[in-house]
């Protein structure tokens, strides 16, 4: 375990390395008060206190992202990283159909967690078989813009057209987006060495903390 925090769960205090104190309600950091006392934790359980035992958990999905025609490392990694978020508490947003998108769901339901699947098609049924929520939007292409606004970052995997505006539409919209996976090498995706760092990297988002990848 990479200890980068301290968390007093007595207290429900969370502390950095610099000693600064974690607003869990407003999500900001500030010169502490009191002594960074604590159990060193990483920023994944620092995340999952968040979630689960603050009270103050971010409700805001995680976006996962990437081809139907997926290889075979990539929906590792997608299952991988779906798993990875339910675990910290943290639900997804998707396209809701196959490929990357399945497995990333298949891997929430693994942990136990919320999935929800915006899907372009106007039936339901089109949604794969692990989404927890299906939402049938009926429009189209264009929920790939409902998907980026709606979510606190981007995990993109792989790379297609579609996925590709997923990532322009994220950016645009000034959120964070962490590749894997033959992620499309463009501005503003920070691509990650693994699924673990991947995790990192959103909890680190989670926890209002910039890194440079």
């Amino acid at each position: 375990m990479n200890a980068t925090y301290k968390l007093n769960r007595a207290l429900g205090r969370l502390f950095d390395a610099h000693g600064r104190s974690f607003d869990p309600r407003q999500r900001v950091w500030s010169t502490a008060t009191s002594p960074a006392i604590g159990e060193p934790v990483d920023s994944r359980c620092a995340a999952a206190w968040l979630q689960r035992e603050s009270g103050f958990a971010v409700r805001v999905p995680v976006g996962v992202i990437g081809p139907r025609d997926a290889s075979a490392e990539q929906l590792l990694a997608a299952e991988a990283v779906g798993r990875g978020l339910a675990e910290m508490g943290l639900p997804i947003i998707c396209g809701g159909r196959h490929g990357v998108m399945e497995a990333a769901c298949r891997g929430v339901a693994a942990g136990d967690g919320v999935s929800i699947g915006l899907l372009p098609d106007a039936d339901p049924a089109f949604a794969n078989p692990y989404v927890g929520i299906v939402i049938a939007t009926g429009i189209g292409e264009a929920r790939n813009a409902l998907i980026a606004r709606a979510a606190l970052c981007l995990v993109v995997i792989g790379d297609s057209y579609g996925t590709l505006s997923e990532v322009a539409l994220g950016r645009q919209f000034g959120k964070r987006v962490i590749g894997l996976e033959g992620a499309a090498r463009v501005d503003g995706v920070e691509h990650a060495a693994s699924v673990d760092a991947a995790l990192d990297a959103v909890a680190s988002c989670v926890l209002a903390v910039q890194v440079t990848m």
